[in-house]
């Protein structure tokens, strides 16, 4: 579970602001899944404060693959707070409706980053993945406090990218298409033939998917099995007491010790390029 600076418990779907305060525009992101590591580990949207914890499937932890050359998530895998993909809109762009999840974030700095920890992050382009049928934005971003934020800058923030770390976007693109294939699924495909759109596009999709949690939180769309629990946000039908939220996690089953790593989960995958 998240706790704020207070030490109050928060949901870091829903209390964490979307917009970090500085002069320029910056997004707070949420990091559940360092780079370089394999667990699943994603916002749990249908439990109550929605914490961090790693998904299953048929009752077993999940993880991705290795795809050679890559190991595990090849960037700082997460999600922008106070956003949701809304799977009864149909995106224009793609012709698919949203994925029910907060919208995605690879960040592409240099350090390696903790699950849980919140990132000041500059929006640099996304990409339009479409995930068994599903809209699934990936987010390029990096963090402002990274070595490298200063030298991508600008209108061209995504083809700085390309200057300053060449082969990471050429990467991302193979590492979306492919990462499904070892569970016996197809490749995934993208809109606009897998081209990177740039900061400004980007941007403007953020903020219709935090309209769309507007709405959400407010109650004046469907969530479904989403659970909209909240501490901060002032006016939705669905904020708690502090003491509401303690008793939250206190009534929370206590977390498994963590198994030991599956010998599959080091194995490496080939594909012809």
């Amino acid at each position: 579970f998240s706790e704020n600076a207070d030490g109050k418990y928060i949901s870091p779907f829903h209390d964490i602001p979307l917009f970090a305060a500085s002069k320029e525009v910056l997004f707070n992101m949420i990091v559940e899944v360092p780079r370089w590591t394999n667990a699943k580990m994603e916002i749990a949207t249908e439990e109550p404060l929605n914490p961090i914890k790693q998904d299953t499937k048929k009752g077993k932890l999940r993880y991705v693959a290795n795809i050679f050359p890559h190991k595990g998530y090849i960037w700082n895998y997460g999600a922008l707070p106070q956003t949701w993909e809304d799977p009864n809109h149909r995106d224009i762009f793609t012709g698919c409706c949203g994925d029910n999840d907060p919208i995605d974030v690879c960040e592409i700095g240099s350090k390696v980053r903790s699950s849980g920890e919140i990132v000041q992050v500059k929006v640099l382009g996304v990409l339009a993945l479409v995930d068994e049928g599903e809209t699934d934005w990936k987010i390029i971003a990096i963090g402002v406090d990274d070595p490298d934020a200063q030298k991508i800058h600008g209108k061209e923030d995504i083809a700085d990218v390309k200057k300053h770390k060449p082969g990471y976007l050429e990467a991302t693109l193979d590492w979306f298409q492919l990462y499904k294939i070892p569970d016996g699924k197809p490749e995934n495909h993208f809109a606009f033939s897998g081209e990177f759109k740039d900061k400004d596009f980007a941007v403007e999709i953020i903020k219709s998917t935090h309209e769309y949690w507007k709405a959400l939180i407010h109650k004046k769309a469907d969530g479904g099995d989403i659970k909209c629990t909240n501490v901060l946000v002032s006016g939705s039908p669905f904020c708690c007491s502090e003491e509401d939220a303690r008793a939250i996690v206190q009534s929370a089953p206590v977390p498994a010790t963590g198994d030991s790593l599956p010998p599959e989960v080091d194995s490496w995958y080939f594909f012809p390029k």
